[in-house]
């Protein structure tokens, strides 16, 4: 019986088996998949105690207002929570003029079209400030796998086409390198709102719900290649 010992591949290129460095990329534009929130709710008051019911009382309110949009809401997160004293002098000391309460609360929506109506509703409510939409992409999003393969073919395509150029072909795949294929979510540029449509069902002297118009989310994928051609003939 006859045996064929396998060659090791040479870490550089001859002529025999010359190599092709290329890079392949691939930028997507596609829609978001989440908007999320953010919601800060006030209290104050001379007493402290008195200005964390009513903080407590706020607080409620807001987050139970965001869970009536039901399977529209993916993510709701309480963030950061404060009580501070704010001091005024009064003769040769110092006193408690009032208390600022604070509390953060997070918000992930699929539905844009709840989202509108909800940030509306939120930012009607009493010292009660809201921040966003931030539009954004799961990081399972096909779109991802989409912009890879997409590189992967750009590289291979190039490739190709180099070594027609020089009237020969490819032979094989020496290294395929990921080098930074994923989206960066594009928080902190909210889309501007359009015009506002009809008024929140069952609350006609609400604010008009705002319309929202999604931000387009960018995925961007890069990878190099290396190849090995068949000899050209110079």
């Amino acid at each position: 019986m006859t045996t064929h010992e396998q060659t090791p591949t040479s870490p550089y290129a001859t002529p025999d088996a010359p190599r092709l460095a290329v890079r392949g990329e691939a930028h997507l534009e596609v829609d978001p998949e989440i908007a999320r929130i953010g919601i800060t709710v006030s209290a104050r008051g001379t007493d402290r105690r008195d200005a964390l019911t009513d903080l407590t009382r706020r607080n409620n309110d807001v987050i139970n207002l965001v869970k009536t949009y039901g399977e529209a809401v993916e993510r709701i997160e309480t963030g950061a929570f404060s009580i501070t004293p704010e001091l005024t002098k009064r003769g040769k000391g110092e006193r408690v003029r009032t208390y600022h309460g604070r509390v953060h609360i997070s918000a992930e929506l699929t539905d844009f079209t709840a989202l509108g109506e909800l940030t509306t509703r939120i930012a009607d409510l009493d010292l009660t400030h809201v921040d966003g939409p931030y539009w954004s992409l799961r990081p399972t999003s096909p779109a991802h796998r989409t912009a890879r393969q997409q590189a992967v073919k750009e590289a291979v395509q190039r490739a190709r086409e180099y070594a027609e150029a020089l009237g020969t072909t490819l032979d094989a795949l020496i290294e395929l390198a990921d080098i930074g294929a994923d989206n960066t979510p594009q928080y902190g540029y909210p889309a501007p709102p359009g015009m506002a449509r009809a008024a929140f069902a069952g609350a006609p002297e609400a604010a008009a719900p705002l319309d929202l118009e999604p931000q387009r989310q960018s995925v961007y994928a890069q990878v190099n290649a290396r190849f090995t051609m068949n000899p050209p003939q110079l």
